[in-house]
């Protein structure tokens, strides 16, 4: 087992690394001088040359690498050139809401699919597995921002349950004011959950061992709710796993629709004002997301089934 768990993190560090000297070079491939870009053409070569200073771009670029690299794995991320604020502050400040936002997407993504993963399963090709396919399968293909303002016009401005913007602190608030945007994000994940683990459900039932649970006279509910659910929960783990960069772009864009202050919203507003520091830090932020979630999703499989290793034949 250690040994499986330190070639995973010895993967996870070689993959941060990359993804920031990817993120620095990102910085370099604007076209142009994205000083200039920043600042706009009315500003003076004096106003110019200060902020290459202030942001370090009139060093060579080997110092600047070294810098970015020693500043982004210590924390130490500079100062934001358009808020003139600590960039460490602003991830402290805004990044409770999008990982509250993603958190209870996929809760409710569970929740809801889980049960009709089950239903699927258990009457493959019947009329309740069709329907749930279609109507999950259409939530899918709306586009996060469309569905968003579907679920605002009707809990929000007609039923009136939910607010259609704004963020609020405190369990009540949070409940409040991410019901909504958790909605639209979960249902958007729902059909990854419910196909995926009904594909799983569907090969568990017909193995030997879940015939010879049901032969112990084991009840149904006991041979389904424990049994075959442990059993295949694990790839719905990893394909959700996979899928944390697909929230984290449905966060950004429903952040900016819902108006909540997250880490989405701070990186619109960055890119919008070329932020070029605060743009480059949420980027890495936004990819060590990824490989943590994934690292732990890993680990999960590890608990729930020892004989998950790397290079396992089985």
């Amino acid at each position: 087992m250690s040994t499986y768990i330190f070639k995973r993190l010895t993967i996870s560090i070689v993959v941060l690394v990359a993804l920031a000297a990817a993120s620095f070079l990102l910085i370099h491939l604007v076209p142009g001088d994205p000083v200039r870009q920043m600042l706009g053409s009315g500003a003076t070569p004096e106003a110019i040359a200060d902020v290459r200073a202030e942001i370090g771009l009139d060093r060579p670029i080997l110092e600047q690498f070294g810098s970015f690299m020693t500043n982004t794995f210590t924390g130490q991320f500079g100062n934001s050139i358009t808020l003139r604020t600590p960039i460490i502050d602003l991830i402290k400040e805004r990044i409770a809401p999008s990982v509250l936002l993603i958190s209870y997407g996929v809760f409710i993504a569970m929740l809801i699919g889980i049960p009709l993963a089950i239903v699927a399963a258990l009457r493959p090709q019947g009329l309740a597995d069709n329907v749930i396919r279609i109507a999950t399968t259409f939530t899918f293909a709306m586009p996060t921002f469309w569905l968003g303002l579907v679920l605002a016009l009707i809990f929000g401005l007609k039923l009136g349950i939910f607010p259609v913007s704004g963020y609020e602190s405190g369990i009540a608030g949070f409940f409040k004011t991410l019901t909504l945007p958790a909605l639209t994000l979960g249902l958007s994940l729902l059909a990854i959950v419910v196909r995926t683990l009904r594909t799983q459900l569907l090969v568990v039932l017909k193995s030997e061992y879940i015939e010879a649970a049901r032969a112990r006279g084991l009840s149904e509910r006991r041979v389904v709710g424990v049994h075959a659910i442990r059993n295949s929960v694990m790839t719905m783990i990893t394909v959700i796993s996979v899928q944390i960069g697909f929230l984290i772009g449905g966060t950004v864009v429903l952040e900016y629709v819902f108006q909540i202050p997250g880490m989405g919203t701070l990186l619109i507003d960055a890119v919008t004002n070329r932020d070029i520091p605060l743009v480059a830090t949420i980027t890495v932020l936004a990819g060590a997301a990824v490989v943590l979630v994934s690292l732990v999703a890993d680990l999960i499989q590890l608990a729930l089934d020892p004989r998950v290793r790397l290079g396992d034949p089985s």
